[in-house]
């Protein structure tokens, strides 16, 4: 185990490339659970594509119990409640390579393995979690979430469904609606959110259906007809005068909002996950189309307008995956770390994800966006096709879209992930005032004009990094010196923030990671290299939106020129030479 970061930090901290943790570290155990999962959509759900358009939500139900009975529901689950106890890592693999194949099976399996099991896991009693978490863990009941309503979203406090106490205090009696519910047409274990009397805030609870001694005091509205996934099981549930023993409650009353938030920074982390294999898998698509397709007599994929996209899409899923699983051995580490120092397990996983909120927001948002914008190109790349039901491109478009919306829409998260390190900041737990205060120095002073020597392999991109990081707390430090406490108001301004953090974050994962793996002539690190010139085009603009906005005068023009110092190359890339090596090692290998 490396040097343990606290979350935020590395903003503020150089990050040794051999502290970082990639793909290619995975275990040999590892490595059989992501070949056993692959190999399993591969058989079982691929096929079935069709079947998974038309809205067959028995398919998705039967396909989950397989998953269940190869023990993919139970990765996080400790044994001593039925599951694998695997580590952070693993269940990040697991989601990644589940979640690949179809967009209903992806949101089934993130709902039950996230959302409808870790409440439980992390806030039940002992008692609770001998009683729900082995059916939950091997797939004989399923789990699901239920936590927004009509007029509350991401204001989950503002719900309306209420819990009060039998006249004999064995039981809530539990009234309201929710709505969006995942997996609400089969399952048996409903975790869900209620307010008892005129408490603030909400309470959690868990319950299964079939325990209910009047089962008609749950019910359901239809399925939804959605956009994408369409054989996700999506409904309102109703709870009309619904008992749920007093012992159900989850953690204490009025902490719900928490472990709804906590519940929602893992789901946030494997979001991430769960977009990866889809990338991977709509980009083989492309090629594979590319290279087959011919116009003029030639292949498509000799086209350097095609090359450009495939490059492009290669490159995206090559940064995702390392974002993603730098996290994910982050969290696993500090999770142990926590243990060692004596903490339960389940209180170290909820610290451990706790402490990493704003980069599972980050990731969150980098990897939905992205996913996204893959399969728009995807569809692009098949021209007419694309837009056909007949081909992938078009089901994972749809399927693609809902990333951005779920776990918090993109722009809450946005907000949510530079609102976090502000807080942090505030309270002491992460210095960002003197770094910003030095750059404040260094600006005011006159620059170095040595050239640095930069024959170290990723040596110049790692500067420019530092650079970058400079350019988040010049930019955030003099916001918040301006607003104070009214910054928070400023959204305009923190989603500027947030997109300069998301590209630092992601373009030191990718270099970090070919730095630590892959040699100078690699295409690996012509991915890293091309990654970090788009997003410094990026950072500038969301940057100068910003300071031009609520910065004048001299302070304007002295902002203005630190971005530009901090912004510069020594040593431009050739960004068409990287494009090209990048495609042409994709479209002659046929794959990723």
């Amino acid at each position: 185990m490396g040097n343990i970061l606290k979350g935020g930090e590395f903003l503020i901290k150089e990050i040794p490339a051999n502290e970082i943790f990639s793909l290619e570290e995975l275990s040999e155990e590892q490595k059989m659970l992501r070949d056993s999962a692959k190999e399993f959509i591969d058989r079982e759900v691929i096929p079935h594509h069709d079947r998974f358009e038309k809205k067959d939500y028995a398919l998705t139900e039967e396909t989950m119990r397989k998953l269940g009975e190869m023990g993919l529901l139970g990765i996080t689950v400790p044994e001593e409640y039925g599951g694998l106890g695997m580590g952070f890592v693993s269940t990040m693999l697991a989601c990644d390579y589940v979640s690949g194949g179809n967009g209903s099976l992806a949101t089934a399996y993130g709902a039950h393995t996230g959302i409808g099991t870790l409440p439980t896991l992390l806030y039940g009693s002992e008692e609770l979690k001998k009683k729900y978490l082995p059916d939950l863990a091997t797939g004989t009941k399923f789990g699901a979430y239920c936590l927004t309503e009509p007029d509350a979203g991401s204001d989950a406090n503002s719900g309306k469904t209420r819990a009060k106490l039998s006249e004999d205090g064995k039981h809530y009696i539990i009234n309201g609606q929710k709505m969006w519910i995942s997996n609400a047409g089969f399952a048996d274990t409903f975790t869900l959110f209620a307010k008892i009397d005129d408490d603030k805030n909400i309470t959690g609870f868990v319950i299964n259906r079939s325990e209910l001694e009047n089962p008609e005091s749950l019910t359901f509205g239809e399925e939804e007809h959605k956009l994408g996934i369409r054989s996700s099981s999506t409904r309102q549930v109703f709870f009309n005068d619904m008992k749920i023993p007093v012992e159900n409650m989850l953690g204490e009353r009025n902490n719900g909002f928490k472990i709804a938030l906590n519940a929602l920074n893992v789901g946030r982390i494997k979001l991430a996950a769960a977009n990866l294999d889809g990338q991977r898998r709509i980009l083989n698509h492309s090629i594979q189309y590319s290279n087959e397709r011919k116009q003029f007599g030639v292949a498509i994929s000799t086209f350097g307008a095609i090359r450009k996209k495939i490059a492009e899409m290669s490159t995206g899923v090559f940064v995702s995956e390392a974002g993603s699983y730098r996290l994910a051995k982050n969290v696993e580490d500090k999770i142990e770390e926590l243990v060692a120092g004596g903490m339960d397990h389940q209180q170290a996983e909820l610290k451990g994800v706790e402490e990493f909120a704003v980069e599972a927001s980050i990731l969150k948002v980098f990897v939905s966006d992205l996913t996204q914008n893959t399969a728009d190109e995807g569809i692009q790349i098949y021209g007419g096709m694309g837009f056909s039901e007949d081909t992938p491109m078009e089901a994972a478009w749809r399927d693609a879209r809902i990333g951005r919306i779920y776990e918090g829409t993109n722009e809450i998260n946005r907000l949510l992930a530079v609102g976090m390190l502000i807080k942090r900041a505030m309270k002491g737990e992460l210095d960002l005032l003197s770094p910003a205060m030095a750059i404040s120095k260094e600006l005011m002073g006159i620059p170095s004009f040595e050239v640095p020597d930069y024959s170290a392999f990723m040596s110049e991109e790692k500067a420019i990094i530092s650079n970058l990081k400079k350019v988040f707390l010049m930019v955030s430090g003099a916001a918040l010196q301006k607003f104070m406490m009214d910054v928070e108001k400023q959204q305009h301004l923190l989603l500027n923030a947030s997109e300069i953090l998301n590209q630092i974050y992601m373009a030191e994962s990718a270099v970090l990671r070919a730095e630590k793996h892959f040699s100078a002539d690699s295409v690996e690190a012509a991915m890293a290299q091309l990654n970090l010139y788009k997003a410094i085009d990026k950072i500038i603009a969301g940057a100068k939106e910003g300071i031009v906005s609520f910065a004048e005068g001299d302070e304007q023009r002295m902002m203005l020129s630190g971005l530009r110092r901090f912004t510069k190359y020594t040593n431009s890339p050739n960004v068409v030479a990287l494009t090209e090596k990048v495609a042409a090692h994709y479209i002659e290998k046929g794959h990723y």
